[in-house]
């Protein structure tokens, strides 16, 4: 995530969720619903790695050739409190390149994300994976703070179940925030159209509590080991292409 000259021509620049308390709820919960496959969340469509849709306007003043709109596509793999999950890609856009004062300029897109299966739903036993009511699925979304050439971000992580809110999320009121290491050097896989992968993790960020998910708040933050001050990871092999402006349509 963070810019790095290593593996990369000289004129690019590389980069980058207690068991629930209350047995006796959940029992009776479990006995209206029939068994059944894990809950699985529906999953929006994110669009392709090279699609330039969500490039955002550029600054006043800026010159299109030395910006570029980057679409940056990752498989992240999140440690969270008790929870390892393998994520749904998620793919981000943004614009980047110098201010009229000559300063690096950073323009945020968009962020697609899906919703993944947590093993184990609700109570992190098997019934959390077999009984539909019982299930749950996690959703980044963009947490309104990122740094592409620092390797910068936040992001939110809603909870979603037949159970629970709307509103359940990590990060809730204050969103996680990450500072991706590189795992190694970049790689150039294609120079037209330009594709670089790189991997990047964290192993340092502090995950907040859930919030604003009803009665069950107390119980799923414990199911979940939130908040947690240590031993998370976020960890993820991704890639990234551009286009400079006067490239796109």
């Amino acid at each position: 995530m963070t810019k790095s000259a290593a593996g990369r021509p000289a004129s690019a620049t590389a980069r980058r969720v207690a068991v629930v308390a209350g047995a006796a709820v959940l029992a009776g919960t479990a006995a209206v619903c029939a068994p059944g496959v894990a809950y699985s969340a529906p999953r929006s469509a994110a669009p392709s790695a090279t699609d330039f849709s969500d490039c955002p306007p550029l600054p006043d003043g800026v010159d299109p050739a030395r910006w570029r709109c980057e679409v940056h596509t990752a498989a992240p793999r999140l440690t969270i409190g008790k929870v390892t999950v393998n994520l749904a890609p998620i793919t981000m856009t943004h614009a980047e390149g110098p201010l009229p004062d000559g300063s690096n300029g950073q323009v945020w897109g968009a962020m697609h994300s899906a919703p993944t299966a947590v093993p184990g739903g609700l109570t992190g036993t098997p019934a959390g994976d077999h009984t539909p009511a019982l299930g749950m699925a996690i959703q980044p979304e963009y947490g309104g703070r990122s740094d592409f050439y620092t390797g910068q971000f936040s992001l939110r992580f809603r909870l979603i179940g037949p159970l629970l809110p709307h509103g359940c999320t990590i990060g809730a009121s204050a969103p996680v925030d990450f500072q991706l290491k590189r795992s190694g050097p970049s790689k150039w896989v294609s120079q037209d159209p330009p594709v670089i992968e790189f991997s990047a993790y964290d192993d340092t960020f502090t995950a907040p509590a859930a919030e604003h998910c009803g009665p069950l708040t107390p119980p799923l933050n414990r199911r979940l080991g939130l908040p947690a001050a240590d031993h998370n990871l976020m960890s993820y092999d991704a890639s990234y292409t551009f286009k400079t402006y006067d490239q796109l349509p």
